[in-house]
């Protein structure tokens, strides 16, 4: 018989009373009540499934009964309607298989652990209701973010994960070697035209400075993969690993890009809020009891649209409020977005027009001179979601930022390239997926929303 999941059987219950099912999963409770037992199944469905077993019925049943929690069993049986029950229908088991047995000293035994313990059983978390609603709701997302570019004929491409460059020109990048670190130190000089590649590399920040030469020859394109930064930075919103979603656009500009990053994310939540709505019940239940009015405002509002000069003049005059100082030319703090987006709006806004000295070598300068064309969708309860801007597509002017700030040409040349071969207004942006993560879950420390997080002094 093949195997039903239990997925399945809680949406379709009803069509299925009466009939024989053979169901596969890990025992979340198992009670014995004299002759009769009942084993709470699940197979992965945020709903578990009851299972009775009656002791005259089954020949095996002492078996069934000495198992522990987490123990994992193979059942046939049949599907019986309880409409009087806290559950809609449970499975009368008619043979059951001990298909694996659990230890003595199984960690999820007892329910309540804090995230703090359950971080140092990640391999197990998953298996606990708060984790099995983040890591089904971390899916459904990406598949939104996929079905969302797909259908608008954007082209997704793998950009490399080692790389030369450094998109952000920070530094805080994790280099990459073949050479025998210990007889380097033995030398004390490295050699890197001995090296794999013949020279150093990284581990990439972000796909953007190869992604936008495929950009200039399909007008749409995405990339949606891993990312890595060394910042030596332990706060609940940095990991040295992450996913980064970035599309590039040609023919944009900075307002086109914000209309799309508007349309983008409301298409994602509400997808989300339709696929997983047990899910997110019983996050909004459990761990964040304001996280369904808060993506409903999202879904709902339209974004405010605020210059970075204007956002300054708002801040400055209620600046005892904050730790760190407000002034115009400095990059603005969680606590200053949260305020603009939580106190003044109450709902997301697109914060554009920076500074040029805090922002990255690649942003459109603007033509005060003073300022690029770079936005920041603000949202409400985290601060900064996504980060983008209309590119620079000025040859000369690239390259006099560029070495102003001191990069090497040498390792952006297939970048400039497009410069100089019909280049165009384009515009782009990245979501760090973690983070948006975070805001679809209520999950406030980015290690809850990675299934082996990887943060600086810990792997």
């Amino acid at each position: 018989m093949n195997r039903t999941k239990i997925k399945t059987l809680n949406e379709k219950y009803e069509e299925y009373a009466g009939k024989r099912v053979k169901v596969c999963g890990w025992a979340r409770t198992i009670r014995d009540s004299k002759n009769i037992a009942f084993i709470e199944l699940n197979d992965g469905a945020f709903k578990s499934c009851q299972i009775v077993v009656e002791n005259q019925k089954i020949n095996n049943f002492d078996e069934i009964i000495s198992q522990l929690t987490g123990a994992s069993f193979e059942i046939e049986g049949t599907v019986v309607l309880t409409p009087n029950a806290k559950q809609p229908y449970e499975i009368n088991a008619e043979n059951v298989v001990v298909a694996g047995t659990s230890a003595s000293d199984y960690p999820l035994q007892k329910k309540g652990h804090s995230l703090e313990f359950l971080r140092e059983k990640n391999y197990l978390r998953p298996r606990t209701n708060t984790f099995n609603a983040v890591f089904r709701i971390r899916s459904v997302a990406a598949y939104a973010i996929h079905k969302f570019y797909q259908e608008k004929d954007f082209v997704y491409c793998n950009t490399p994960i080692i790389t030369s460059s450094d998109c952000e020109g920070a530094g805080s990048m994790f280099q990459v070697t073949s050479l025998d670190l210990d007889k380097v130190a033995e030398l004390g000089k490295v050699d890197y035209s001995k090296d794999f590649f013949g020279r150093k590399v990284f581990l990439t920040v972000s796909g953007q400075i190869d992604e936008e030469p495929m950009t200039h020859a399909f007008c749409n394109t995405y990339t949606f993969g891993p990312t890595f930064r060394a910042e030596k930075s332990n706060t609940t919103r940095h990991a040295a690993e992450f996913w980064m979603m970035e599309p590039e656009m040609c023919f944009t500009d900075l307002s086109g890009l914000m209309d799309h990053e508007e349309e983008m994310i409301k298409f994602v939540i509400s997808y989300v809020m339709e696929k997983c709505k047990d899910e997110l019940n019983f996050l909004n239940n459990f761990v964040d009891k304001g996280l369904l009015d808060r993506l409903n405002n999202v879904v709902s509002s339209q974004f405010v649209r605020l210059s970075y000069t204007d956002a300054i003049e708002i801040l400055e005059k209620v600046k005892d409020k904050f730790e760190f100082p407000v002034e115009w030319g400095v990059d603005l703090q969680s606590e200053h977005e949260r305020y603009l987006t939580e106190q003044v709006y109450k709902k997301p806004v697109f914060l554009y027009n920076y500074p040029k000295d805090i922002k990255a070598f690649y942003m459109k300068q603007n033509p005060d001179g003073k300022t690029v064309a770079a936005v920041d969708l603000l949202v409400p309860g985290i601060g900064e979601l996504c980060g983008g801007s209309q590119r620079e597509e000025n040859y000369d002017k690239l390259v006099a930022r560029m070495q102003e700030l001191g990069l090497n040409l040498n390792d952006y040349t297939n970048y400039l390239e497009t410069r100089k071969y019909g280049t165009n207004v384009h515009s782009g942006f990245g979501l760090g997926f973690e983070r948006f993560v975070m805001y679809l879950t209520g999950i406030t420390n980015i290690r809850d929303v990675e299934y082996c997080p990887r943060t600086v002094g810990s792997i």
